[in-house]
């Protein structure tokens, strides 16, 4: 006989968090391991795959074996609310006991879900997952794959169980009103600046790396921000936590933003006299989704229009000018990670700031035949006349970029003291074979494992059939 369902759960609201969260690690795998994968040059295609599933795998075990709660548990025992440091990190446990896995969901600030705290593990989970592996950007074409595993072990713990905590868990600054509805200083903000710290600690990619930096396949790189564009459709639309109109007003915010992000990205192509290129469209798609993370929820269709064409303007000019600047251009960031994620998550983060509307509402009560709604808790914005959201936006913001420039430098530093962070130089000259044994578009026989030729191939002739046999 089926299992009955207990009186909280409710179908939808379940299905809708599996759903979503499923979307969010499509866009990790396959979808950032395509676009990697297409972005870089041919030789390093599957070391920015393997790295990507390498990292992927890495955090789901951290998470839950210790830093899910860290993120979304209780603060450590008499060290609550009262105390300093329980108000910046929640205590590490496990989340893998039958009834951690199937009792009802809890979150802080929030209250009980409709769903299991297993949906909402995975859920919390593809959000830790994707977050390093949007700063592994920044490094592609001569991290050590073995140094990276320990590292992101650490940068989970440390840097991402804060963060989150601190905005979502209930910590500091989500007691004092600061906001991020599914990421842009958690995960977009901090990755951009993770990525620009690691990419001056290891060093450059080799000089011939950076003077042809050309994708070896663009239509993987359409497919991978394919699966982006798309897949955040759950990003954002599954953290109202329920299956309703706030839901369905992030993903709709989502896409608008991101459409006129996109549009403005290839018009100042225009208007500064380049031809629109397929990598700088993919930018600016980037930058709108990146952009309307935080706010999605908070604000109405004008204000997404709003921060669309402003966090396009602002990353195009910072991508192509601010990043002639000395302090910018020493630093190798492969794919700009820093621009994109790091510069759209920030103003992304202080527009929230300027148009949330109070008149949003994120919530949805079951209480009689209808319902009733529940608002936003006066969540508004500086158009809406508060400056109070605006200065604890910018505070968060700060914290952030401190706290995780201070502690990946230090476990980088930390990680270097037992094994290189750099790809060695004959291995950096040779790529992926070298690394993993194997090329992504085997190309001659040799590769293929026949140092001599097919057997019964004449030579120089591939296309032959092979001989009759003489038997």
């Amino acid at each position: 006989m089926p299992l009955e369902a207990p009186s909280w759960l409710n179908p939808g609201d379940t299905s809708w968090q599996i759903t979503a969260a499923t979307l969010v690690g499509l866009m990790s795998v396959p979808g950032l391991a395509v676009l990697y994968g297409g972005v870089m040059q041919k030789r390093w295609s599957i070391n920015s795959m393997m790295l990507t599933f390498a990292t992927f795998s890495i955090v789901l075990v951290v998470w839950v074996l210790w830093a899910f709660k860290m993120g979304f548990g209780s603060p450590f025992h008499g060290l609550s609310h009262h105390g300093f440091f329980g108000n910046f990190i929640g205590k590490p446990g496990p989340v893998l006991s039958h009834t951690e896995l199937q009792h009802q969901a809890n979150i802080p600030l929030i209250g009980t879900m409709g769903f299991p705290k297993s949906a909402l593990v995975y859920f919390q989970f593809v959000f830790a997952a994707i977050t390093p592996i949007l700063a592994l950007g920044s490094v592609l074409g001569r991290v050590n794959f073995k140094a990276w595993i320990p590292f992101c072990l650490l940068w989970i713990t440390c840097v991402y169980a804060v963060d989150a905590f601190l905005l979502w868990g209930g910590g500091f600054f989500a007691q004092h009103g600061a906001v991020d509805f599914s990421g842009g200083y958690v995960i977009h903000l901090s990755a951009g600046v993770a990525g620009f710290v690691a990419a001056a600690v290891i060093g450059p990619r080799l000089q011939r790396d950076r003077e042809i930096d050309a994708p070896n396949n663009v239509a993987m790189v359409a497919v991978g921000a394919g699966l982006l564009w798309l897949g955040w459709n759950g990003f954002n639309g599954g953290d109202p936590y329920a299956s309703n109109m706030s839901a369905a007003a992030a993903v709709l915010n989502t896409n608008l933003c991101t459409a006129v992000a996109l549009l403005v990205w290839i018009g100042w192509d225009y208007l500064t006299g380049r031809k629109p290129s397929l990598i700088g469209t993919v930018n600016g798609m980037i930058v709108g989704l990146v952009a309307i993370t935080p706010a999605a929820g908070y604000v109405n269709g004008w204000g997404a229009i709003a921060m669309g064409i402003i966090a396009s303007t602002i990353v195009y000019f910072a991508l192509n000018y601010l990043s002639r600047l000395a302090f910018f251009r020493r630093v190798d960031d492969t794919l700009g990670v820093i621009y994109t994620h790091g510069f759209a998550g920030l103003a992304g983060g202080l527009l929230v700031g300027v148009f949330a509307d109070p008149n949003m509402v994120l919530g949805y009560k079951t209480g009689g035949p209808h319902g009733s709604l529940i608002g936003t808790g006066g969540v508004a914005g500086l158009v809406h006349g508060n400056l109070t959201l605006l200065k604890w936006q910018f505070f968060a913001a700060l914290f952030v970029i401190c706290w995780t420039a201070l502690v990946t430098f230090v476990l980088l530093k930390l990680v270097g003291l037992f094994m290189p962070l750099r790809m060695s130089e004959k291995n950096m000259e040779i790529g992926d074979v070298a690394e993993h044994g194997h090329e992504v578009y085997p190309s001659d026989v040799p590769s293929l494992g026949y140092p001599g030729g097919i057997p019964g191939l004449a030579a120089g002739d591939p296309g032959r059939a092979p001989a009759p046999s003489a038997v």
